[in-house]
Parts: C-alpha cells; structure tokens; sequence
C-alpha cells in the first residue's frame, strides 16, 4: 500500500527510457529497456571473459601475463553513444556514479537479468571492490557496495563491505594504458582482517570492468591476505 501510494504522488518512470512506468510497479527499469540490454555471450576468454574467437581458449592478454582471478563475468558490454543495444546500461552507470543519484542503484540491479552470468553456487563471501574514503565522501556512495548487496542477496551470501580497503587514493585511470593502470593500482588496496577471507572462496564485485587492473590488484591482495579463489562480476565490460 504504501509504495503505491508513493507511485501515485512521485509516478515512477523508468531509469532508462524515462517513461512513465505503471502506478503499482516495483520495477525501476521498464521490459522493452531490459530487452535492449545486450548479454555477453560464447566464446568468451576462459579467465578474463572478453569476446574471442571460438578457436581460442584464453585471450592474448590473459596468455601472456595471467591475473590473479580465475575467472572473471559481466553482464553486458559497455559502450558510449546513443541507439548501442548496450547505452541502457552505459547511461544509467553514468548517471548514477557521476550525477550522484543513488536511486538509480535499484535499476542497475534489475540490469543483471534473471540469471547471473557466472555459477555462484560455489562462494563463501562477496567483496565489493572499495573506494578510497575521499571519493567516498565526495560520491556519498559506493555504487560497487550496492550492486554487491544486491548479488549477495541474489546467491544468499554474505557481504564484507569494509575488509578491503582503498588504502591510497589513485589518480583516474580514464586514458591511461592498461600498463599505466596496473601501475596505477599498485599497492592500492589491503585487507585488514585476513581471517574474514582466509581459506573462502571470493566473488569480487564492480560496476565496470576496463582493462581488469583494479580487479587484478583486489584479486592479488585478497589472495596475499589467504583467500582460496577469486572470481569477478561486474555489470558492464568495456570492449
């Protein structure tokens, strides 16, 4: 009752199109926008998850110099521009991490779909990749944290939001090499109750997935920190 009396004073529309969504929906993203979310599908990289071709196995990179994850999943590709199957998602992330809007986090749990595009029955704890405490402060939220409460509730996991740290604030990746990136993220990250993941298995997860650096790094300390395997989800992967 309550939330439609809230639907009939504040109508809800639809985070990614913008219409006008019924007075007693629950949903935040309406079917024809979830319907443009395009997934990612085989053949993908054994470990990082982009697309390669059938004949392969791992991609060229993940060959040639391996990252401490074991596999690595994302819902959708990421890609800006207008009338991209997959600018959905790209809009609503944009919006929600840089034009603060904290109530477009529901949406960008309904984007994961019905069913998650690795088999998490496997996992002890997910872990939501951190923000330094300055970018915290300046956001108001962590948009990584609400995408992992909402996974976690999904698998029926428990989440450690505050384990892992960002224990040094890096410069923005935004046009760096994806050398220039792991640099950047090196030592960025500790956890500071090692017992939490000691011998658990872990689903790190983000929004967006880039070159993979930041998620290398979490990998690498959580596994430092005695964690038995770490896996990645993120919503979106830039292609």
């Amino acid at each position: 009752m309550l939330r439609y009396l809230l639907n009939f004073v504040f109508p809800p529309r639809c985070a990614g199109c913008g219409e006008r969504l019924p007075i007693e929906a629950d949903e935040r993203i309406c079917s024809i926008c979830l319907g443009k979310i395009e997934r990612l599908n085989e053949p993908l990289c054994a470990v990082c998850g982009i697309p390669i071709a059938a004949a392969s196995e791992w991609c060229e990179r993940c060959a040639a110099s391996p990252p401490h994850f074991s596999r690595a999943r994302a819902v959708t590709a990421y890609r800006d521009g207008a009338g991209h199957n997959s600018s959905v998602v790209g809009s609503i992330i944009r919006r929600h991490k840089y034009g603060l809007d904290q109530s477009l986090g529901r949406a960008l749990a309904e984007c994961l779909g019905a069913e998650l595009p690795l088999d998490c029955a496997g996992y002890d704890l997910v872990i939501p990749v951190p923000l330094h405490r300055s970018r915290l402060r300046w956001r108001g939220f962590n948009q990584a944290a609400m995408l992992g409460r909402a996974v976690a509730r999904r698998i029926e996991r428990p989440i450690d939001a505050t384990n892992l740290a960002r224990v040094r604030a890096t410069p923005p990746q935004t046009a760096r090499t994806r050398r220039g990136r792991r640099e950047n993220m090196r030592n960025a990250f500790a956890v500071s109750r090692p017992a939490r993941v000691a011998n658990r298995s872990v689903l790190l997860v983000d929004d967006v997935m880039t070159t993979g650096a930041t998620a290398d790094e979490c990998a690498r300390v959580l596994l430092h920190a005695g964690a038995r395997r770490v896996d990645v989800l993120t919503l979106a992967r830039v292609l």
